[in-house]
């Protein structure tokens, strides 16, 4: 149940992210779910651990690493399309 639980919450943090910037996030809902464990990965990396912890996933660190990620995932798919 846990594994279910971080999947979901990973895909609502990449879904946010993506929201945010006001991009999509190639994918769809896997595209989410991966979008937000690697950002938070890359978030508590650069951050640390701290806030909210739900699901595994320490909520604002990983939220600002998710859109960091799709940030940049945004700007190399920009950059390969021309």
């Amino acid at each position: 149940m846990e594994f279910l639980w971080s999947l979901i919450v990973g895909g609502i943090l990449g879904a946010l992210a993506g929201a945010f910037l006001g991009k999509d996030v190639p994918g769809g809902i896997i595209g989410n779910i991966i979008a937000g464990f690697i950002g938070s990965w890359l978030g508590i990396t650069l951050f640390g651990a701290w806030g909210p912890a739900v699901g595994g996933f320490y909520i604002v660190p990983a939220l600002i690493g998710a859109i960091i990620l799709i940030l940049i995932l945004s700007l190399i798919l920009k950059s390969t399309r021309r």
